[in-house]
Formats: C-alpha cells, structure tokens, sequence
C-alpha cells in the first residue's frame, strides 16, 4: 500500500487476532483500502459492522465516499486514518456471557428496545447503548446493565449503520452518544446528531391487513407510505 505507517501503528494492527477485523486490516495493508463491496464479496453481509470492530479495538479508520466500477452508485470505502489517533489500551468488545444478557432481559425484559417488538431470548443481542469505540468496554464482572440495551438483529444493523455515519465517530463525545435515540429511544435528542424523532411500526400476525390497506392508500394518494401515515394523523 502507499501510505506509510509508523512501526509501532504497524505492530497494533499486526497484533488483532479476531477474525473479522483482522479481514479488513489485512485487506487495507495489502490494496490501500476495502470497500463495502468488496467486504460483501468476502461474506460481510453487513460491512459497517466488519469496520466498527476495527474501531472498538482503537484503530482510527476513516470512511471515504467512491463510485463503484461496478453499479456506478456511490458506496464507503475504507482506509486507515490519522495514526496519532491510535488509542491505546483499547482491546475492543471483551465477550458479553450467558448470566449477564439473562441479567440484562430481568431488567429490560424480552422486547427490542428499538422497535419495542417481544422476540425469544436467542434473538435478542446484547449491545452497547454508546458504542465501544466512543465510550469504551468494561470487564464482565464491572458491567453495568443501564449501559447495555437488547435489540433484535435488524434493528442492530440498522444502529450499526447510523453510528457508522455519525459525525460523532471522528469526535467521540460520550454525552453526545447518550443524548441520541440510537442509545435511548424514549428520550433523546437527537438521532446521529440530527434533529429528527423518529417512530418505529411494525404490523406483526393479525395486523398485516391494517399495514396493507395503508400501503394501498398510499399507493393510490401518490405518495410514500410514511408521509401517507403522517397526513392520516393530521387529519385524525
């Protein structure tokens, strides 16, 4: 690759042993950059998580916005950032055990705290309300279950993807992260540092049909389904 790395960034990067961050490290090292293409192509169906772990284990990364050769859409690319941002002593995400997520469900219940849907316990995940690479981990035994939230796996992917695109990654502030819906959906201020409120709905079982003749309404005003749900609440 072109950019030179100091020694001691090259022995950080050389010392990950986890498999999905050493991925993206060692594909950087050897072509200057990954894609989020190129990460689905080695069976990341999910990149910006893939790139989260090499962030919570300290490493600055920097996302770069290019066209792909092969769509012509705009897609992330990746590269590494400033090495004078290496934070160091940071290990990443030390592993969640069986006892505390059965702690975490006493505590918050079996339902996702994002879209407030009832799941079995195997899935619900365990995460962190502020993210690792902003507000750091803690050994099992010091975990404080107020830190931690349960979320099913989509609406996981879909705060992994937000944090991936907050402005907050460069800058790093912990009561930023906390004031945000994405660490706590019934009282925020802001979503990824953008003035928004947002309203998750999901029809589930007998109440698809109440979802279809929406979509059908929708589809006849012209216009999207939410804007089509915010005028029926105005008009209400």
């Amino acid at each position: 690759m072109s950019q030179k790395l100091p020694d001691a960034f090259l022995e950080r990067l050389r010392s990950v042993t986890g498999k999905r961050p050493k991925t993206v490290i060692d594909f950087i090292l050897e072509h200057g950059s990954i894609s989020t293409e190129q990460l689905q192509e080695l069976g990341y169906d999910h990149p910006p998580r893939a790139v989260r772990d090499v962030r919570e284990l300290g490493i600055p990364i920097k996302t770069n916005r290019v066209r792909s050769e092969r769509t012509g859409r705009v897609i992330a690319s990746y590269t590494f950032g400033d090495p004078s941002e290496l934070v160091a002593g940071l290990e990443g995400r030390t592993a969640i055990s069986r006892r505390f997520k059965d702690a975490l469900i006493a505590e918050q219940g079996t339902k996702c705290e994002i879209c407030g849907l009832t799941f079995e316990h195997r899935y619900l995940q365990v995460d962190h309300r502020v993210p690792v690479e902003i507000g750091g981990d803690d050994a099992d035994e010091d975990r404080n279950v107020a830190n931690y939230m349960l979320l099913d796996g989509g609406c996981n992917r879909a705060k992994s993807w937000s944090c991936e695109h907050c402005p907050n990654v460069q800058v790093k502030d912990v009561d930023l992260c906390k004031r945000c819906y994405w660490a706590s959906p019934r009282d925020y201020e802001h979503v990824a540092t953008v003035l928004e409120r947002r309203l998750d709905i999901v029809w589930r079982g007998d109440e698809v049909p109440d979802y279809v003749d929406l979509a059908l309404g929708a589809e006849d005003a012209g216009t999207s389904l939410p804007n089509y749900v915010k005028d029926q609440l105005r008009s209400s």
